[in-house]
């Protein structure tokens, strides 16, 4: 049943990880091809299609890393400073992606007004709240698991 798990697990994250591949290399490249205005626009979109493909880079060493997790929990290594170290790169890497995002805003809002379009400045703000969830989660889950390794390495020398 545990292998199974880990199975569909992994699947998850491959899945998770195709749209993302998709819209780098055709909805993108689209955007960069024809802009919104290319009067108005054209330069000002161009550090957003490359903050946009910077976050790229750390979403998937965070997909990479889970990956790593999951075999860790296969191999039955899942209560290890391997463990620790991915769960730490991951919390790295959400925080990382917040950051880019929050210094892409100031150049979405010249694109939103131009076009009338105010609900544009929320999509960044929603990829930030989605990485900060991600890296607090990841960061409590290294303490727990650092805590149960303790306790874990505690017992064993009791025994």
């Amino acid at each position: 049943m545990k292998r199974y798990s880990t199975i569909f697990l992994k699947i998850a994250v491959i899945v998770i990880g195709i749209p993302v591949l998709a819209l780098g290399i055709y909805g993108l490249f689209d955007l960069y091809k024809y802009p919104l205005n290319p009067n108005n626009h054209e330069l000002i979109l161009y550090p957003i299609i490359i903050g946009i493909y910077v976050t790229v880079i750390p979403f998937y060493f965070a997909l990479y890393q889970t990956f790593k997790i999951l075999c860790y929990i296969d191999k039955s290594k899942a209560f290890s400073e391997l463990s620790i170290k991915s769960l730490k790169y991951i919390k790295y890497c959400a925080i990382t992606i917040s950051i880019i995002y929050a210094l892409l805003i100031p150049f979405v809002f010249p694109v939103a007004d131009a076009e009338d379009a105010p609900g544009l400045v929320g999509f960044p703000v929603i990829f930030i709240f989605a990485a900060s969830v991600v890296g607090v989660f990841s960061a409590v889950l290294q303490r727990l698991l650092q805590d149960a390794i303790d306790i874990k390495s505690e017992n064993d020398l009791t025994v």
